[in-house]
Formats: structure tokens, C-alpha cells, sequence
């Protein structure tokens, strides 16, 4: 239970009394159950609605991302409600998700930071129609690609690209590489390199490798 704790699993129950712990035989969190929110946003109008939800939160957690699952069948599966092919919820791009539990890295943080947003775009959407009522991305590898660029301060895929291999290379060899603005100077010359170390920060070098590999192949996330 103290690993659990650690990521502020029990305040996460006690905000959501709805969801129980589930067994699970590895290292992993899996909590299962009614997800009630109620939710105002700057200008807009209240919502309050429950879905049903099952998360599985890594043991590496804030470094690696919960997988959140609508299982009551509530939001539709027509490609208009971004859930990905495995059914997990397309909550935002996997760097802007880092970025935000980074700013409170709990799992009731992550609920209050990525699902309800999302939660709350879909039950508008349900109700009024029309799209989402916050950003809304292209599907899949595009649109992870135009955040990122908004997210890196880049100008093409290919410098975006470019900076997550930078990002799953140990830092002084990154540096001694060429910067992906195309400034024609070394990463480590470039003042770029303080806004890729502050990427570093939020998961592992290895995530950031495989994360490249699966951009580069057109793989979905």
C-alpha cells in the first residue's frame, strides 16, 4: 500500500468514491468503477456526469501514463470521441499529458488534469452536438505531430522528429549532435537545448526512443 500512496492513489478514492481497486498480479494499479465529476470551466457552462471507468496506472508512474478505459459503453466508438483502436481514451498528446501531471504528479492530479477535461468535452458533445468543446486533434499520428510542434516550437515533422531522438540519447552525446532548429550549431551551442532538458525531466529516455520509433513508422499510439 505505500507504493500506492506514493501516488496519491487513496486521495484519488476519496475524490472519486465511485472507483474500488481491483486485484492485479504484476506491479501495476488497476482500479475499476463509476467515475463522477462535476466540472465548470472558465466561460462555459456546468456539467456533472459519471462514466464508467477502468485505469491501469504503471508502478513507474509519473514517468509512465495511466491507460484510462470507458467500459460502460456510454461514449460512442465512431472516431468522432478520439478512443484509440485498443479502447483506451485519447485524452491529448502523450507529451502534453507528461507536461500536465508533471504540475501535480498524482493520480488525482492526472483525473483533475487529463480525464475530466476530456470527460467533460464528451458529455457536452453528447448533449449539444457539434465538435469538442476544447482543442481538438487530428487522429492519430498527425495529430500528435501538430502538437508537437506547437508543444517543441518547431516549424516541420521532421524537426520534431529529429528532437525526440535527441530525447532518447544520453544528454552529452545529444548535445555534441546537431540542433534540430536547424540553427546549423550544436544542440549543446543552441540556448534550444534548455527547452528540450525541460522535456527530459518528465519520462525516461528509453520512452522517448520508442516514442520516436513509433512516430517515425507511422504507428498508432
Amino acid at each position: 500500500m505505500r507504493i500506492k500512496d506514493k501516488h496519491g492513489v487513496q486521495q484519488f478514492l476519496s475524490d472519486y468514491p465511485g472507483m474500488a481497486l481491483r486485484p492485479c498480479r504484476d506491479d501495476r494499479t488497476l482500479m475499476r468503477g463509476i467515475f463522477e465529476f462535476r466540472a465548470v470551466p472558465v466561460n462555459g457552462s456546468e456539467i456533472c456526469d459519471q462514466y464508467e471507468l477502468e485505469l491501469e496506472i504503471p508502478s513507474s508512474f509519473p514517468k509512465a501514463l495511466p491507460k484510462v478505459k470507458e467500459v460502460g459503453g456510454k461514449i460512442p466508438r465512431d472516431g468522432d470521441f478520439h478512443v484509440n483502436y485498443d479502447n483506451t481514451l485519447c485524452l491529448g498528446s502523450p507529451l502534453k499529458l507528461f507536461k500536465k501531471v508533471s504540475e501535480c504528479p498524482t493520480i488525482a492530479g492526472y483525473a483533475a488534469k487529463c480525464i475530466v477535461p476530456y470527460l467533460y468535452a464528451v458529455s457536452y458533445k453528447l448533449r449539444h452536438g457539434g465538435s469538442f468543446v476544447f482543442s481538438e486533434l487530428a487522429h492519430g499520428k498527425q495529430g500528435v505531430l501538430d502538437d508537437y510542434l506547437r508543444l517543441l516550437d518547431l516549424r516541420s515533422p521532421g524537426e520534431v522528429l529529429d528532437a525526440l531522438e535527441l530525447l532518447g540519447i544520453k544528454r552529452r552525446i545529444a548535445n555534441k549532435l546537431a540542433c534540430p532548429c536547424k540553427c546549423g550549431e550544436r544542440l549543446g551551442s543552441c540556448n534550444y537545448h534548455n527547452k528540450l532538458n525541460q522535456f527530459r525531466k518528465l519520462t525516461s529516455r528509453s520512452w522517448f526512443k520508442s516514442h520516436h520509433r513509433m512516430l517515425g513508422a507511422g504507428e498508432l499510439l
